[in-house]
């Protein structure tokens, strides 16, 4: 059963990726090194939530897209500001948090219990993390490809491309 379920959650990554994957010849070379940061990232989140020490997968996944932020930064040669990057990302999370509070609670939440609880969050924390760390990343390439930088990133005005981005991730 097990064995199933982590085959099951390995072939949505595996899809996921293929799709993150999916360019235009049109595309320009900043914007396909862009992408490939993201999937590296979501790679990383994917493991992170693999974690199973409850709050460790967490503390983790966010050092992982903190990272990814500061790669995306240093491509656009945009200044990284750690608190604003901190502050941004929480905004954005929260955007999806009522959809999503349960399951990520949960996920981490339910490490406590013993042996069936690491299994369960073993199966929802990595495709959460996955989809955060996309979601995250695409907003801000979306954000430096127009010219943005941290300073003028306007969460309440891209909560629902996070939101989209988030919800196709998952699909």
């Amino acid at each position: 059963m097990i064995v199933f379920a982590k085959q099951q959650l390995l072939s949505f990554y595996s899809s996921l990726c293929d799709q993150s994957h999916t360019r235009r010849a049109s595309m320009s070379s900043k914007l396909e090194q862009a992408n490939l940061i993201v999937k590296k990232y979501m790679n990383w989140s994917f493991v992170g939530g693999l974690i199973p020490v409850p709050m460790a997968d967490v503390a983790a996944v966010s050092a992982v897209q903190m990272k990814m932020l500061s790669d995306l930064a240093t491509l656009y040669d945009v200044p990284f500001k750690t608190h604003a990057a901190k502050s941004i990302i929480g905004s954005l999370l929260g955007a999806v948090v009522p959809s999503i509070a349960a399951g990520g609670v949960l996920a981490t939440g339910v490490k406590f219990l013993p042996v069936v609880g690491t299994t369960i969050g073993l199966l929802t924390m990595p495709a959460l993390s996955v989809a955060a760390t996309y979601a995250v990343g695409k907003v801000f390439v979306t954000h430096f490809e127009a010219g943005g930088t941290f300073l003028d990133f306007d969460p309440e005005k891209v909560r629902e491309h996070f939101r989209t981005e988030f919800e196709a991730s998952r699909s």
